[in-house]
């Protein structure tokens, strides 16, 4: 690692050790421990209900620490996961040293660590959300030669008591400053401590969304990732929305990440940008724009579109925020910087131009072309998307849309260059294939391509089952025409879902 990137970089363990948090090992967290007054080991990892669990230690002495973290603990898997019996329901929570971070709400100095599950018998527990997409990754990178990196767009609301000065526009929100924008200092905040914490943040905003409701404020923000590799993207999604929340609850406000709060007024996605690399560069431009290999994952990505829903809009919610003139998706379809397709191609810098030389007459120096900030967006999955299960589906389309014969022709076919929400475009619409529109509809498009994600065994046929039951579970056909003009109806379902995933 260059010096710079370890004099900038803002987590602790990273600086004092001076080496990338990839290459930590078990000596260096216990140096770290030992030379920092570190109190207490906090084990992570997650569950079923896809939120951060906790195992506390306290370090007691030097042979204790060596033994949590050579050997990891015992938890119940059967709490933790419906399909793991009581009768057998033990299973080891092994450290991922690279994840540790200092915890930075604790009194008590503590330093925290991600989790893996592992069986009685030591082997990874095949239907472990993070091991599915792990498995998911192995194969991308065997059977391509690729790299798959991906970012989330981790959109959300913070609501509180109403402030009467320097009210926003309704709906007008995007890129607000203060004092329009109430809760710039809790984004923020969440935006430090996710980088201490080891999450590579892109950028934060105030988004579209902003809105009373009796004596209550409503704003939504947005916070943007950089592009890592596919496990790492996960991880930084379910800390950032564990700080988020951790904030909220110090603050004394609502932070949710549901897909939509109210009928009428712009929802929160969880919109994932993605890369393929090869040796380090991405491949997903050339120099005539995206590259073959991008338009394939394209291809890949809008035909399984259906089934990814199981995975990434998991709640009745999920689907009230995908209708038409709300910037999300309803067609199968994908278009350049066109934010009413499902798959967009955003403005990723392919033009070689000298626009900061232009904007700063007087830079003296050669303004350097830095390649490799194309990517691609999913703009379907939302805030109830259970992170791991969603990008190891994903990546399964990807790889698909790769091995397909005919993905650069099928790309071409189901490419839209118009916003297809427009009364003079409707016909394009209508020759389009829909998204679901329920989550009955979600589990029976899994259910019809099950076999596509089970193969390999990444996805287990229990994990396969429990989706489509819970998804069906909801019974929710016809829940919008159902819903339609009962506010009361639709704030019940609100707070039911709040705080899903």
């Amino acid at each position: 690692m260059r010096e710079y990137e370890v004099i900038l970089n803002p987590n602790k363990l990273v600086k004092f050790l001076k080496k990338p948090a990839r290459e930590f090992t078990r000596h260096d967290i216990i140096r770290f421990i030992d030379e920092n007054g570190i109190e207490m080991v906090n084990f992570r990892f997650v569950g079923e209900d896809g939120k951060l669990k906790t195992l506390n230690f306290v370090v007691t002495s030097r042979d204790y620490l060596e033994s949590i973290l050579a050997t990891g603990e015992r938890v119940d898997g059967s709490s933790l996961f419906s399909y793991v019996e009581a009768a057998s329901s033990d299973l080891y929570v092994i450290p991922r040293f690279s994840s540790a971070f200092v915890n930075p709400f604790s009194e008590v100095p503590s330093l925290d660590i991600l989790c893996s599950f592992y069986t009685g018998e030591g082997k990874p527990l095949e239907s472990a959300p993070e091991y599915i997409l792990k498995k998911a990754h192995t194969e991308f990178k065997r059977s391509t030669g690729l790299t798959f990196k991906a970012m989330g767009e981790l959109e959300f609301y913070i609501f509180g008591k109403k402030d009467e000065m320097y009210p926003s526009q309704d709906q007008k929100g995007y890129t607000n400053s203060p004092p329009f924008a109430k809760w710039e200092d809790l984004r923020k905040e969440a935006m430090n401590l996710i980088a201490q914490t080891g999450g590579k943040i892109k950028y934060g905003h105030s988004e579209v969304g902003n809105f009373t409701s009796g004596d209550e404020y409503f704003e939504q923000h947005e916070i943007e990732f950089q592009p890592v590799e596919a496990e790492d993207a996960a991880d930084q999604i379910v800390i950032g929305k564990w700080i988020l929340r951790m904030l909220g609850h110090k603050y004394g406000v609502n932070v949710s990440f549901a897909p939509k709060i109210t009928v009428g007024k712009a929802g929160s996605g969880l919109h994932i940008h993605m890369q393929a690399e090869k040796d380090g560069v991405n491949i997903m431009v050339d120099d005539m724009g995206i590259s073959d290999v991008a338009r394939k994952i394209i291809t890949g990505l809008l035909e399984k579109a259906k089934p990814l829903t199981a995975f990434g809009n998991t709640t009745p919610l999920s689907y009230l925020r995908l209708v038409p003139h709300q910037e999300a998706p309803t067609n199968i379809c994908w278009g350049d910087t066109n934010r009413s397709a499902l798959v967009r191609v955003p403005l990723g810098w392919i033009a070689k131009t000298n626009m900061v030389r232009d904007a700063n007459p007087f830079e003296r120096y050669d303004v350097p072309y830095i390649p490799g900030k194309q990517t691609i967006e999913l703009r379907t999955p939302d805030g109830s998307a259970d992170i791991y299960h969603l990008l190891a589906g994903i990546i399964m389309a990807a790889q698909h849309g790769l091995e397909m014969p005919d993905g650069l022709q099928r790309s071409e076919e189901l490419f839209v260059d118009v916003n297809i929400f427009k009364d003079e475009n409707k016909h394009r619409a209508k020759a389009l294939e829909q998204l679901p529109v329920s989550c009955g509809e979600s589990a029976d498009a899994l259910e019809k391509d099950r076999a596509f994600f089970e193969k390999n065994n990444i996805f287990p046929k229990g994990t396969i089952d429990r989706i489509i039951n819970q998804l069906k579970s909801f019974d929710d056909k016809n829940l919008s025409e159902r819903l339609f003009g009962k506010d009361d109806e639709i704030r019940k379902l609100v707070i039911e879902y709040l705080h899903h995933m």
